[in-house]
C-alpha cells in the first residue's frame, strides 16, 4: 500500500528560524501521529552540522519509521552562472544529505521567477542544473523529484515553473529513472489552473506526492497573483486547511494515480491550526489512501 509521511509545514519557522522547535521535539510530537515516515527538510537548524544527521535517522527509525524524502529548494534560475554554480553543489550536499537520513527521494524546484529571465533561459537554466545533479543522485540510488510548486517559505519571487505549461516542458526535457514528479495538487489552484488537468499530463511521471488542501482567507486568484510578487513567502491571503475540507477532490486525484500504476509515498503538508488538525487531516488521508491503495 502507499505509505504516507509528515512534513512539519506549521513549523518550519520554529525549526529553521528562531530556533523554539528542535528537530528531536518535533520527531518526538510526530511520534502521535499515524505516519510511516517524516519528510526532512534540508534547512532545519539542527542538520547544520552533518555529524548529526546518522543521529536523527536513528531516532526516527528507533520509533519504527523512515525519513524517505528530503524537502530542499535550489534556486536554478539565476541569471548568473556562477550563482547557479553554487546551488547546484547546494543540492548535491543535500542529496548527500538524504542519503544518510536513509531517504530515496530529495527535492529540486526550478527557481524564482525573476522578472528579469525569459521563459526559455529560466527552462534551460534549470534543465542544465538539474542535469547536473543527476549522476550525483543516482550514484547514491536517489530520486530527483520536482515539485509543482508555489513558493518556498523564504523565497521572494514565486516559482519559475509555477505554471502548468512551464512546469511541463521542463519535465519533459528531462529523460531519467532518477527524476521524476512530487505532484501537488494545492500548488496548482494557486496558478489558477486545474490539478486535475496538471496530473492527467504528468500521471506517469509522479513518484511522490504532496497532500494539502488550501484556503483563500480573502479575495480571489487574481488577488492572490497580485500580493505574491510582492512579498518574501506566502502570500498573506493564503492559508493551509484541514484536509478533505479544501478545494482538493481527493478520490479524483487518488483514482487517476492509481490507475497510473502510482503506490508510493505521499507526504502530509497540515497543522496551521493546530497539532489537531493535522491528526483529523492524517486520518482523513489514511482511510482515503486505504480504499486505493488497500494492500
Amino acid at each position: 500500500m502507499a505509505q504516507l509521511a509528515a512534513f512539519p509545514k506549521a513549523w518550519m519557522d520554529p525549526l529553521c528560524v528562531d530556533g523554539s522547535m528542535s528537530l528531536n521535539e518535533w520527531i518526538d510530537l510526530s511520534a502521535k501521529l499515524d505516519v510511516d515516515g517524516l519528510e526532512f527538510y534540508c534547512d532545519f537548524l539542527d542538520l547544520k552540522d552533518k555529524a548529526t544527521w546518522p543521529d536523527f535517522r536513528k531516532r526516527v527509525e528507533d520509533q519504527g519509521r523512515s525519513i524517505p524524502m528530503l524537502c530542499c529548494s535550489p534556486d536554478f534560475t539565476h541569471p548568473d552562472k556562477s550563482f547557479r554554480q553554487v546551488q547546484i553543489d547546494k543540492e548535491k550536499n543535500w542529496i548527500d544529505m538524504c542519503g544518510i537520513l536513509g531517504g530515496s527521494y530529495c527535492r529540486v524546484l526550478s527557481g524564482q521567477r525573476r522578472p528579469d529571465v525569459s521563459r526559455g533561459d529560466g527552462i534551460n537554466y534549470a534543465v542544465e542544473c538539474i542535469e547536473a545533479c543527476i549522476p550525483h543522485a543516482a550514484a547514491q540510488g536517489i530520486t530527483l523529484i520536482i515539485e509543482n510548486h508555489y513558493k518556498d517559505n523564504y523565497w521572494s519571487y514565486p516559482e519559475f515553473a509555477q505554471h502548468m505549461d512551464v512546469f511541463c516542458e521542463l519535465v519533459e526535457r528531462i529523460d531519467s529513472p532518477h527524476f521524476g514528479v512530487n505532484y501537488d495538487p494545492s500548488n496548482t489552484i494557486l496558478a489558477g489552473e486545474d490539478p486535475l488537468e496538471l496530473l492527467e499530463r504528468i500521471k506517469h511521471r509522479v513518484v511522490t506526492m504532496h497532500a494539502s488542501d488550501r484556503f483563500l482567507l480573502e479575495g480571489n486568484i487574481e488577488d492572490l497573483k497580485q500580493e505574491e510578487m510582492d512579498s518574501v513567502g506566502y502570500a498573506n491571503r493564503l492559508s493551509h486547511g484541514e484536509i478533505g475540507k479544501g478545494l482538493n477532490d481527493y478520490d479524483a486525484i487518488f483514482g487517476t494515480l492509481k490507475e497510473a500504476g502510482f503506490n508510493n509515498w505521499v507526504s502530509i503538508e497540515d497543522g496551521v491550526d493546530g497539532f489537531e488538525q493535522m491528526q483529523r487531516s492524517v486520518s482523513f488521508l489514511r482511510n482515503k489512501m486505504q480504499a486505493y491503495w488497500p494492500e
